[in-house]
Formats: C-alpha cells, sequence, structure tokens
C-alpha cells in the first residue's frame, strides 16, 4: 500500500447500524411501554390504599423500572459503541436513558 492510500474502514457500514438502531429501538419502546404500564397500575393500586403509611408502590415499582432501563442503556449502548457500532449506541443510550427519565419522574409525582 502506498503512503497516500488509506486502510479499508473495519467499522461496519451505515445500512446495517440503522438497521440494528431500528431493530432494538422497537425493543426498547416495548420496554419503556411496559414499564410505564406497571408504574400507571402500581399508582391506580395505590390509590385503593390511602394509608400512607408505608413507601408508595409506584415509587417503588419506578425506582425497580427506572434500574432496569438504565442497566440496559448501559449494557447494551456501551457494549454497541465498545464493539465500534457508534450508531445504534448512541441510539440506546439516548432513548434508554430518556425512559428511564420518564419512568423516574412518574414515580415522584
Amino acid at each position: 500500500m502506498s503512503p497516500g492510500e488509506m486502510a479499508p474502514a473495519e467499522e461496519p457500514s451505515t445500512g446495517p447500524q440503522i438497521g440494528v438502531s431500528v431493530a432494538l429501538l422497537l425493543v426498547d419502546l416495548m420496554l419503556i411501554a411496559g414499564s410505564v404500564y406497571c408504574v400507571g397500575i402500581a399508582g391506580w393500586a395505590d390509590s385503593y390504599e390511602s394509608d400512607g403509611s408505608a413507601a408508595s408502590g409506584a415509587s417503588q415499582t419506578a425506582a425497580q423500572a427506572m434500574w432496569l432501563l438504565g442497566g440496559c442503556a448501559v449494557l447494551t449502548g456501551g457494549g454497541l459503541l465498545a464493539l465500534g457500532w457508534r450508531i445504534p449506541g448512541i441510539v440506546q443510550l439516548v432513548v434508554l436513558g430518556v425512559g428511564a427519565a420518564l419512568v423516574s419522574a412518574m414515580g415522584a409525582g
């Protein structure tokens, strides 16, 4: 190889990265929707238990869902970034991170 030539890139092309991003986005949205549903159901159930002595089930469920979504963001997003898949890694970090913040905000209210 002459000094002016560049070595071929070892990163995957953009097409497969976008395909993986879309597939993982659908899974992420289902996971976020399930978490929001669980926190909503826990909040609804709390409305029937008005003793106020124990921590609300919605806040506990929201904390569990936040840790689940945050952990998934770090594991999948960080793993994909470590493999050199930048687009799906960033999508995972952003979508699941926003989902974790959304669920956390639901439990606080």
